[in-house]
């Protein structure tokens, strides 16, 4: 009569094809990402924007908001397009960032009022790419 230790079948091992080198995992990113538009009303509402007036208006809201030390937020201007514009900023400044752009009443010059909306922040750009189109699709 056989025994379980006769009859046991010995699996061989499976091959892998591939192999992990090196894998990480990025907790927190250190910058964030803002997606911002311009807003105008008055009698010449098509107005667009540039990397200056950007820096301007960002400053300026920064500075109503934190004083000094909001001037001392780094920003990157990523794209300026149009009416939009995407800034890169130091991650644990978003909050501050975005309080400030919300709280700012904009500027008024020859008749426009013009104003900073934000239209989107995240960690990742990659989340912001693309939501102009996506927004677009239920709105037109």
């Amino acid at each position: 009569m056989a025994t379980d230790a006769d009859m046991s079948i010995e699996i061989a091992p499976k091959m892998q094809k591939s192999h992990a080198l090196v894998s990480s995992v990025i907790k927190t990113p250190p910058y964030s990402y803002a997606h911002l538009e311009l807003l105008s009303a008055g009698p010449s509402r098509m107005a667009e924007l540039d990397v200056l007036q950007v820096r301007s208006y960002c400053t300026s809201a920064l500075k109503q908001f934190l004083g000094a030390t909001g001037m001392a937020v780094p920003l990157d201007i990523l794209k300026v397009e149009g009416q939009s514009c995407w800034l890169r900023l130091p991650r644990d400044n978003l909050g501050a960032f975005a309080a400030a752009i919300t709280a700012w009443q904009g500027t008024t010059q020859d008749g426009v009022h013009s104003t900073l909306l934000i239209r989107g922040c995240s960690d990742w750009l990659g989340a912001l790419v693309g939501q102009q189109d996506e927004q677009k699709l239920w709105t037109d």
